[in-house]
């Protein structure tokens, strides 16, 4: 009877957006329905856009590097675990969303004006101690992804016109990266998603078919793995690179029937995979170990159109990535100041824009494009993807009676409860050790060589001497 009333809850509040949605589109104007059609997404498609573009982004040219820090084999097999695991825990996520939204809904709360977040989520099913370590690691990690988006575009852009160093062009995007407050929330980033996604597809199979057409390089040398902190540092990259559901949560709540997100991140991940893994192998293959000291695989490819053309295909993808990854923390901002459900867009724009400062700023001090992927890695995604997600999902169903009213139960292949919990066990111990463990103390020690080498705030990461 529980579960019935469980269903009535869901389907009728969503059948209500779902109305809701009818209505909006219920005019017939022309302006209208470009609108909707462009600006105004909620559909599974939308979700699995979202989910595809934002996962892979400026990691496509650096999974080359963290190959040759690997070797082949143990990149390939690195990728396939973490995409596996990774949707996983987006599915534990998804899980938690929607039994947290359940509960608050049985309470009459109506969240049409409200985007429900992650640390939301745990403070509804955990309480506030949950809630602030969410919260820290959700938005530390977000902070640092969006400064990863930024380095990536000085990094791009270096390659097409290297008449500014790196430094500069870093100021330059940070303005335009900034516009993104203007994107009231996920529902309007469904044109983005989709293009987004294009655009990595094309830069994906031009690393491939360039690097096969090239050739393998005089002398080269596949010699990885030839440390353990090399070795560590690679495999980092690669948990972040399949951890980017800390927007989860968001895409859900963007979403008109939130709970048909459960294997959308899995089909997301195999769409991602058939673009990592080709690309990748390829790159490292014609380069070897020459990757090492180029953590982006397009330094490496002569300069012809195609490259030019993966270029800005990715400046543009790393703008729309840096608006998914900022948006979290304009929500957070906006909930902070009281801002968030006003009506005025401009009011809320103008609110986020402190927001992008302290990007701006890290941005400049760490311009290490490839290392401060695998740091972020190992110290913000290990727990705020992976660890905590699989801790707040067998603390919430702890007791017989929460298991038992349980929105969503566990899949019976996995062996219900028992073989839900051993797996997110088994997580929760591996990401620990061999993600935070091993992968922290490598990250560390290779980002503090690239600080000795380099130095912070250096003005062009990388770039050729005469260049600099």
């Amino acid at each position: 009877m529980a579960s019935e009333k469980v269903e009535t809850v869901i389907a009728g509040n969503y059948l209500e957006m779902d109305r809701e949605g009818e209505e909006t589109n219920s005019n017939n104007s022309v302006r209208n329905k470009l609108s909707n059609f462009f600006w105004h997404g909620g559909s599974v498609y939308d979700a699995w856009f979202s989910c595809s573009s934002n996962q892979v982004a400026q990691v496509l040219l650096t999974l080359p590097y963290s190959f040759s820090q690997l070797g082949m084999l143990s990149g390939i097999l690195f990728q396939l675990f973490y995409g596996l695991m990774g949707s996983w825990t987006a599915y534990l996520i998804s899980v938690l969303y929607v039994e947290y939204r359940t509960r608050k809904e049985r309470e009459k709360v109506d969240f049409r004006n409200h985007v429900i977040q992650w640390f939301e989520v745990l403070d509804g099913l955990l309480g506030k101690h949950w809630r602030n370590i969410g919260l820290f690691f959700n938005c530390t990690f977000l902070l640092f992804g969006s400064v990863i988006q930024l380095i990536a575009c000085a990094s791009n852009i270096y390659y097409i016109n290297d008449n500014l160093d790196k430094r500069t062009w870093t100021y330059i995007f940070g303005a335009c990266c900034a516009t993104t407050v203007f994107i009231p929330s996920f529902h309007n980033y469904r044109i983005w998603s989709f293009v987004g996604l294009l655009m990595t597809t094309y830069t994906a199979w031009y690393l491939t078919i360039a690097s096969l057409l090239n050739g393998q390089v005089e002398g080269v040398k596949h010699s990885g793995p030839t440390t353990m902190v090399l070795y560590f540092t690679g495999a980092t990259n690669i948990l972040y690179t399949f951890g980017g559901h800390a927007v989860t949560v968001e895409i859900m709540h963007a979403m008109w029937k939130p709970q048909k997100f459960k294997t959308i991140y899995l089909i997301a991940t195999i769409y991602v995979l058939t673009l990592t893994l080709p690309s990748a192998s390829a790159v490292y293959w014609a380069f070897g170990d020459a990757l090492l000291t180029h953590s982006n695989a397009l330094a490496l490819l002569p300069k012809t159109k195609f490259r030019d053309s993966a270029v800005i295909l990715m400046l543009i993808h790393q703008f729309i990535t840096f608006g998914f990854a900022c948006t979290p923390l304009y929500f957070v901002w906006e909930k902070f100041i009281r801002v968030h459900e006003t009506k005025s867009l401009f009011k809320r724009a103008m609110a986020r824009l402190p927001v992008v400062i302290p990007i701006w700023f890290l941005a400049i001090i760490f311009p290490f494009f490839g290392p401060i992927n695998s740091s972020v890695g190992s110290l913000l995604v290990s727990f705020t993807v992976y660890i905590i997600p699989a801790l707040a999902h067998m603390l919430t169903f702890a007791s017989p009676s929460a298991r038992e009213n349980a929105v969503e139960q566990p899949p019976s292949f996995l062996g219900r409860w028992v073989g839900l919990y051993c797996t997110n066990i088994f997580v929760v111990v591996w990401v620990f050790i061999v993600g935070f463990g091993f992968g922290g103390w490598a990250s560390m020690v290779n980002f503090v060589h690239q600080i000795n080498t380099f130095g912070l705030f250096t003005k062009c990461y990388q770039c050729p001497p005469h260049k600099a």
